[in-house]
């Protein structure tokens, strides 16, 4: 019994998937700030779709940063939240470049691609070790994900 969490987990495995929802948290973070940029500073004939779109992702984003910190207190762990360590640990970066909406929505494209292998990540380990809670967190995420790539694409079509 002394190997098991509060919530009846190996300890040694959760920390490890811990790890991997920090991981995630820091990349959801930086992701949500280029969201706002986006949104923010987004010209051109889709403008005033675009700036609702871009909106509507960044408060989904907000919530699900919240989601996976209050996942990592859950399991026990201590979410991070300080940017300066998001921006050592993400793999995307901070977008600073022409905010053209095709541009933006491409860079939203890569993103999620980043995010969906990550979370398949996650999914996996959280599968192993019996987390349900986390595997059903990032099975919707995937989901829903899925679906917004397949929207964001088919916008790109014109």
């Amino acid at each position: 019994m002394n190997r098991l969490n509060q919530i009846g987990l190996d300890k040694e495995k959760t920390n490890e998937l811990i790890n991997k929802l920090d991981d995630l948290l820091a990349n959801y973070s930086i992701f949500y700030q280029n969201v706002r940029g986006f949104h923010w500073k987004i010209k051109g004939n889709n403008f005033f779709e675009l700036h609702l779109k871009f909106e509507e992702l960044y408060n989904d984003l907000f919530i699900k940063i919240d989601d996976i910190a209050e996942r990592i207190l859950t399991l026990g762990g201590s979410p991070k939240h300080n940017f300066s360590v998001y921006l050592k640990q993400s793999e995307i970066q901070e977008f600073t470049s022409n905010f053209d909406g095709d541009i933006a929505i491409n860079e939203i494209l890569k993103t999620f691609k980043l995010l969906l292998a990550k979370q398949r990540v996650v999914l996996d380990s959280a599968s192993e070790i019996g987390d349900e809670g986390s595997s059903a967190l990032m099975s919707d995420y995937i989901r829903e994900q899925e679906k917004l790539v397949w929207m964001y694409s088919s916008f790109l079509l014109k």
